[in-house]
């Protein structure tokens, strides 16, 4: 109670620790003004009085007012407050008052602050002032909390309402309001922004981040963070600064870590973390080194060999670090020895592994992490060399049966059984069977049959062999066949006489209105010697054919082909006669080698009495040898393929015309990078010394007498090339290309005397076997003589017209007109005659024979000045001597090396001199198949080129308009634009995708509106014809893999397209006939010869060098000096000496040169000295 007490004034903390007061009196006392807030603590008033005193009532008692009030609604507190002044309102209850009585005003800001920027230690003054009444009072806010200036010393508020922060720090950065406040209300101003920045501060690592190891699979942070002013930015990359992979895994945390989940092995590596500022930017760098446990990527497997071959365990694992391989056998140390090696690789390889080697390994892969191991198990057998199961002994069987040999054999590896008789080697056909364990069956067994059988069986360690002696008992009874000889012998003769006098007729009494035709006029032999030999060959078969037909016609079955028993047909004294009467044995060669002193020195034109004990081997007009048994569909004479129907190993055989098309066919043509043209035409022309095979002499049917071209039959000899349905060539409704066999050899016999059984059909071959210069020379005495100008007694051949140059061309060809004379328009000039009757084929071929007619009239000329006292005979032999030599010399030392190359150089080996025991004839397989790859050189266009190498004016001559049209040498420019062409111009490469150019598949001889022919379908026909046996058989022959899938082929055939066709057109690897495989095997490197081709030229080769008794290099043939001399000589001489003006050339016409620094001067070519020739008279 304090009334009554002269109060004047109240501190407003008075009553401040009197919380729980509840009645305060100070009515009566002269308090004037109160301060607010004075009675704010008093929580638990319940009565005031403040009456009676001298109260002043303006703005600044407003808030007593307020409290009144609230006392008042509260009803918890009675209070009595009254005014004394002004005097207007004297004695008001204070409760009463408003603010508009006392004409109160809310604060107004006059002045409002401003954003500021500083920097750290300045001062800031943030302005704010502001009117009303009462005064406002100023409070400042920051971030909207008070500011106390009590509690920090660098705030200051200043009288006018500013605020000022002394030193400033980044604490006071924020936003900053002024609020202004009195009893009549509050205002703030805006809000302003103190932006603190520090001096600007390059970034600096607050937190390296560390190179790190993680186990693959679990989680890693790279932490990083920074400090600068700017506050510096972070980002990553990996490696050379890579930015990182948008990856969900990678993310970068806020405090600018690297977070990777789920580690990757990828994810090891270097990553670098870099803090950039608008100052600077720095980097730091650490390695995440991802580790990971032994993985295996390649696993060995358990392997089965043989002793002494090597094996290899492959074994190759990844982890981090990177795992060491090592092997233990059984869990203990590998043998420590040479054979044992752990490759870098991770490989175990066992060398020349033994039979202890057998057992448990394991592969342990390595690293810090941990360990991996696999187990695999080596099984060893034991080499054996074949060993036979059962073995054949000699027998003796009826002719006419089947037989069946017993031989099969045991051995690791599994050993593969072949047969050879008389030193042959036996293929699979009608005639002979080797079934999978290696017994052998003969069918219709005849005394031909007769001999030493030999079953070898050979593995990789070795071989074994057995042999047994066969023997044809021929009982004397009558055969099915006897009572139709005589008649058979007649009809025989007169069918094929009318035969081949209709064909001479539609051949001779007219110009050739076909490629039929030409290729007829092109092959028909010439010399009356070999045509009476055909002849009789012909009539000897078809008596056959006939006493068949007549023994079938008896029996009323139909034998389809297959079961024809010829020499269960006909009794041995039959074949006798019909071998006396169709003029077979009339044409036996009795051969008397007795002028020794001619034998010794000079050859015979027809190659007999080479070899002095084998008289006939290679003589001209004998079958073709064999290098393997022939292949014929039923044994004796049918072609493989003759039948459509037939299945061979479950396929059908391909036309040959689809595998032309489909293999071999192609426009375009790769140049030779290192060979000319010249490669080509040297092969075309060497070939034409070795190999003519003698066709039939009729293209009518023997049977009815019509032509093989408009009858599509098969009938002897027609054996027509079918056209696939849908081939581009179908026009005229032609349905087969004409196509004829070539002619038996007589009762297809060989040269036996007694024609007491029958063979398989051989071919003829018209020509020697040496390298004689037969395409010069001819290969019978009455050739010799045609060609010959005896008149002079000079030794000289005859000549033709002499051009301007000076030098003559070949003699024209007489009698009947010929395949050159085929256009009127084009020209009347018959075809030129030399050596070899196919010498106008093309205009390069006669060009060569041209300039080897011209080598030997200038050998002879010079022989003749140098030996005047030697006669016309002595000259012609000697220089027929050198010109074979220099022959043998080109092909032997420049041609075959580069067609060899080095591999089939050393196949071929040296020379070793003359063997009589090696039979040099040409075999069949070389003659039908294999020699036949210089058809893959042909370029499509013949270059005719100037004396500068610049086109002639007439052009080149695309090769369809070179054949048969000998007039473009008369008329265009004669053989040197045409050399010149082959020496000048690089070869056609052979590439297994391009083989015969088009203008051999499609244009061949081709004439207006008729059927062309197509070279390659012609010459897998002739293969069949001459029962070649098929591709597989020479893979075994030449020792090289034997291939059961096309897969197997790989090695040789790597071109996966190529062997996919073959697979479509085939069916099965054992169906592939040999020339279209030969062509399509990729070329040894360094030659231009696959594998197989290879093995078989060089065997041929080699046979015509080792067998060749006069072979120029054998000592005695020349003497050393004419040796020496010989050795000199080259073909780029020969082109110098007889070509019409050829004055440049290269020194290896068959290389590539460039004109004209690749050229030399003939006159630096080196030359014969044919002085060693002279006789030196005592």
């Amino acid at each position: 109670y304090l009334h009554f007490n002269q109060i004047e004034t109240l501190e407003p903390e008075s009553f401040t620790h009197l919380p729980k007061l509840e009645r305060l009196f100070l009515h009566n006392n002269r308090i004037a003004h109160l301060i607010p807030g004075t009675f704010s603590h008093l929580e638990s008033m319940k009565r005031l009085r403040l009456d009676s005193n001298a109260l002043h009532c303006d703005c600044e008692i407003l808030w007593l007012a307020e409290l009144l009030k609230t006392y008042a609604e509260s009803g918890n507190a009675q209070a009595a407050a009254t005014c004394e002044y002004p005097r207007r309102i004297q004695g008001r209850s204070v409760a009463t008052i408003t603010p508009e009585e006392l004409n109160c005003e809310r604060p107004r800001i006059t002045s409002e602050p401003q954003d500021v920027d500083v920097t750290s230690g300045n001062t800031v003054y943030f302005t704010c002032r502001a009117e009303g009444n009462p005064k406002p009072e100023i409070i400042w806010l920051r971030n909207n909390n008070e500011l106390s200036m009590k509690e920090d010393s660098r705030l200051n508020l200043l009288d006018d309402g500013t605020l000022m922060i002394q030193n400033t720090q980044e604490t006071d950065q924020g936003i900053y309001q002024c609020m202004a406040k009195n009893v009549a209300g509050e205002v703030k101003t805006q809000e302003v922004t103190l932006r603190y920045f520090e001096s600007p501060a390059r970034p600096s690592f607050v937190i390296h981040p560390q190179n790190t190891e993680v186990l693959v699979g679990e989680s890693v942070t790279l932490e990083c963070s920074a400090a600068g002013h700017p506050q510096p930015r972070i980002t990553w990359t990996k490696g050379d600064r890579t930015p990182l992979p948008s990856d969900p895994r990678v993310t970068i945390t806020p405090s600018g870590g690297l977070y990777i989940q789920n580690v990757k092995q990828e994810d090891s590596g270097e990553y670098t973390c870099f803090a950039t500022n608008s100052i600077d930017n720095i980097h730091a760098t650490a390695y995440i080194i991802v580790q990971a446990l032994p993985q295996f990527t390649v696993t060995p497997q358990d392997k089965t060999v043989i002793e002494g071959q090597t094996v290899d365990f492959p074994c190759e694992a990844q982890g981090y670090p990177q795992p060491v391989i090592a092997w233990t056998k059984g869990g203990g140390q590998l043998s420590v020895d040479r054979r044992h090696l752990v490759l870098s690789s991770g490989t175990l390889r066992i060398s020349r592994v033994a039979l202890h080697d057998q057992g448990q390994y394991e592969c342990q892969a390595v690293n810090i992490i941990g360990s991996q191991r696999i187990v695999v198990y080596l099984t060893v057998q034991p080499r054996v060399t074949p060993v036979f199961a059962s073995v054949p002994s000699d027998m003796t069987v009826e002719v006419g049966t089947n037989v069946q040999i017993p031989c099969s054999a045991q051995g690791e590896p599994e050993p593969v059984i072949t047969w050879n008789k008389d030193g042959v080697q036996v293929t699979e056909s009608g005639k002979f069977h080797v079934s999978p364990e290696g017994f052998l069956t003969i069918r219709d067994v005849g005394t031909a049959d007769e001999g030493r059988y030999e079953c070898v069986a050979r593995n990789t360690i070795g071989y074994s062999s057995v042999s047994m002696v066969l023997s044809v008992n021929v009982p004397n009874v009558s055969r099915n066949g006897d009572p139709f000889v005589q008649t058979s012998i007649v009809e025989a003769i007169a069918t094929v006489d009318r035969a081949i006098n209709s064909t001479r007729t539609h051949l001779f009494d007219s110009r050739p209105r076909s490629p039929n035709d030409l290729l007829a006029l092109f092959r028909y032999p010439r010399d009356p010697y070999t045509v009476e030999q055909a002849r009789a060959g012909e009539i000897f078969e078809r008596t056959l054919q006939l006493i068949q037909d007549h023994v079938q016609d008896g029996l009323m079955v139909d034998l389809n082909g297959t079961s024809y028993h010829y020499n269960d047909l006909v009794s041995p004294q039959y074949l006798n006669l019909i071998a006396n009467l169709s003029g077979c044995t009339a044409h036996r060669r009795v051969n008397n080698c007795s002028d020794m002193c001619f034998h010794q020195k000079y050859r015979t034109h027809d190659g007999t009495c080479n070899n002095l004990q084998h008289p006939m081997w290679g003589a001209s007009l004998t079958a073709f040898e064999r290098l393997l048994k022939s292949v014929y569909e039923n044994g004796f004479n049918l072609p493989r393929g003759i039948e459509p129907r037939r299945l061979s190993n479950g396929y059908a055989l391909p036309m040959p015309r689809l595998v032309s098309t489909t293999l071999i066919g192609t426009e375009t043509v790769t140049p030779d990078d290192q060979y000319t043209h010249m490669l080509m035409q040297w092969g075309q022309f060497l070939d034409h010394d070795l190999d003519l095979t003698v066709a039939a002499l009729s293209e009518a049917r023997f049977s009815d007498g019509q032509h093989c071209s408009s009858v599509c039959t098969n009938d002897p000899p027609c054996f027509s090339i079918m056209i696939p349905p849908n081939d581009p060539r179908v026009r005229n409704g032609a349905r087969c290309m004409f196509f004829v066999r070539s002619s038996p050899v007589c009762g297809s016999g060989m040269t036996s005397l007694l024609m007491n059984s029958v063979y398989p059909r051989e071919q003829i071959n018209q020509l020697t076997s040496y390298i004689d210069a037969s395409n010069v020379y001819g290969s019978s005495d009455h050739e010799a003589l045609e060609i010959r100008d005896l008149a002079s007694q000079r030794g000289l051949l005859r000549q033709g017209i002499v051009q301007r140059s000076g030098k003559p061309l070949l003699p024209f060809a007489t009698g009947p007109p010929t395949e050159c004379m085929r256009d009127e328009n084009e020209s009347p000039i018959p075809c030129f005659l030399a050596g070899d009757q196919r010498s106008n084929e093309q205009l390069g071929l006669t060009s060569i024979h041209t300039l080897w007619f011209r080598e030997h009239n200038r050998i002879a000329t010079e022989l003749l000045k140098l030996n005047p006292h030697w006669d016309g005979d002595t000259i012609y032999h000697e220089t027929r001597k050198i010109v074979g030599a220099e022959m043998q010399h080109i092909t032997f030392s420049h041609w075959l090396p580069k067609v060899f190359g080095e591999v089939g150089m050393k196949m071929l080996g040296e020379y070793k001199g003359y063997d009589p025991s090696v039979n040099s004839g040409i075999t069949n397989e070389f003659a039908t198949a294999a020699f036949r790859f210089g058809h893959t050189l042909i370029n499509p266009f013949l270059y005719r080129l100037d004396e500068n190498f610049e086109p002639i004016p007439q052009g080149h001559l695309p090769l369809h308009k070179a054949f048969f049209s000998p007039f473009r040498i008369v008329n265009e420019g004669g053989i040197d634009p045409l050399l010149r062409g082959f020496f000048g111009v690089a070869g056609k490469m052979r590439v297994p995708s391009q083989l015969l150019n088009t203008e051999l598949t499609e244009r061949l001889f081709s004439m207006a509106r008729t059927v062309a022919l197509d070279l390659a379908a012609m010459n897998i026909q002739r293969g069949r014809d001459h029962g070649i046996p098929p591709y597989h058989d020479f893979r075994v022959y030449c020792n090289l893999s034997s291939a059961q899938t096309f897969e197997d082929l790989k090695n040789e055939i790597k071109n996966p397209e190529i062997r996919e066709k073959l697979s479509r057109l085939y069916g099965s690897p054992l169906n592939i006939d040999l020339f279209p495989a030969l062509m399509v095997e990729d070329l040894v490197p360094g030659s231009r010869l696959g594998p197989t081709l290879m093995c078989l030229l060089s065997t041929q080769f080699r046979r015509i060098r080792d067998g060749d008794r006069l072979w120029y290099e054998n000592p005695g043939v020349f003497t050393p000096a004419q040796l020496i001399q010989i050795k000199q000589t080259s073909l780029a001489r020969v082109l110098c000496d007889n070509g019409d003006n050829i004055t440049r050339v290269q020194h290896d016409v068959f290389r590539v040169a460039e004109f004209p620094h690749g050229y030399s001067s003939c006159e630096d070519i080196p030359k014969l000295d044919l002085r060693m020739w002279q006789d030196c008279c005592e």
